[in-house]
């Protein structure tokens, strides 16, 4: 059985349905409808293989749920090195947001040192879901214990008309007023960020859980019309 073959033999219809609702810049009958349990599942057996090896070299894939699989795959790479390879390979193919924000490199933990040049040529690049991964990443990893204010200049500098690029820069600085408030707070006073972006901050912290009220109530004020 390919692996094409095994993933349509996880095939749920209604899911496919439902995430074709979610990612609505793919067309729907690129969706085979596999969860995402399954999908993880799936990537943990096949990883090391021969068949996953060749099913990593050949891009680009017919099917969403393959896409997820890959990025799946990436993630189980513990090799530093091998697994920035394998993702500058990958990223330009990916079309949509969930597949960017499956991507979870076991590399990066302990490499966080080598990390952050590549964040930055990720979140300097045209590709949308590759600036959107870089940005994921830095929030990801560097907004604790390796938090450095300059850190918050990185997604900052960036200017996009692309949604998803713009929602991801929002949910980075409300995470980091949530995580670094002292830090992330005057960008919105200063107004720094895009209008857009500066009023999404605000709406998702607001949402948050980890915002003390009186937090909300002056980010509230900052709201731009």
């Amino acid at each position: 059985m390919t692996i094409q073959e095994e993933l349509f033999s996880l095939q749920d219809t209604e899911y496919a349905t439902f995430q074709g609702k979610l990612t609505p810049n793919i067309p729907r009958e690129s969706i085979i409808g596999v969860r995402v349990p399954q999908l993880r599942k799936l990537a943990k057996k096949l990883f090391g293989s021969d068949e996953a090896q060749k099913f990593l070299g050949v891009l680009p894939h017919a099917y969403y749920d393959e896409n997820m699989l890959h990025g799946l795959l990436i993630s189980e790479i513990e090799e530093f090195d091998e697994c920035i390879r394998a993702l500058d390979v990958f990223l330009p193919f990916v079309d949509n947001w969930a597949v960017c924000d499956i991507l979870s490199p076991k590399a990066f933990k302990k490499n966080l040192n080598l990390l952050l040049p590549e964040i930055r040529r990720w979140a300097a690049s045209n590709h949308t879901y590759t600036c959107r991964f870089g940005i994921e990443m830095l929030m990801t990893h560097f907004l604790d214990g390796y938090f450095t204010p300059s850190y918050l200049e990185i997604p900052a500098q960036i200017h996009s008309d692309e949604y998803y690029i713009n929602m991801m820069t929002a949910w980075f600085f409300a995470t980091a007023l949530a995580k670094q408030w002292d830090s992330a707070l005057p960008y919105l006073e200063t107004k720094k960020l895009d209008v857009w972006v500066h009023n999404k901050t605000i709406q998702k912290a607001r949402e948050s859980y980890r915002i003390t009220a009186e937090q909300k109530l002056y980010l509230k004020s900052l709201k731009q019309q």
